[in-house]
């Protein structure tokens, strides 16, 4: 799990993005956005399929990880490890793909309600069709 940031309408109104993401076959498996609170962690730990809820959840030492996933699977690592690896390599596939997602831009969106659409989009797509072949 990772969260990134990005903005809505000024860069005065940041927006985060928070993505739980299979390391195996690097599916989005679910998503959430708002602020950087507990209370949008809990959102994307709600929408987490029950049976990814059972595995070992990889995330950086952000508070908001602690204090919602279940202690015995959550295991908060450094990006030295190489542990959340994959999705820091998302986040940049998502920025790279679609410019409102880049910190300092002149792209942006001007309402959530697009920036949301604009994310869903790009993650079915991406689970439907830019999926990196593992094996």
């Amino acid at each position: 799990m990772d969260e990134l940031w990005s903005f809505v309408f000024c860069g005065k109104n940041k927006v985060w993005i928070w993505i739980a993401l299979n390391r195996a076959t690097r599916e989005v498996v679910a998503y959430a956005y708002g602020d950087r609170s507990e209370n949008t962690c809990q959102i994307l730990w709600d929408r987490v399929p029950s049976d990814y809820k059972k595995a070992i959840i990889f995330s950086d030492y952000w508070k908001a990880y602690q204090a919602v996933i279940p202690r015995e699977q959550h295991r908060a690592v450094g990006k030295e490890t190489g542990e959340t690896a994959h999705i820091e390599r998302w986040n940049n596939t998502l920025r790279q793909h679609l410019a409102r997602f880049v910190r300092k831009t002149l792209s942006f969106s001007k309402c959530i309600k697009m920036h949301e659409i604009c994310l869903k989009l790009f993650i079915h797509r991406y689970n439907t069709e830019l999926l990196p072949v593992v094996g």
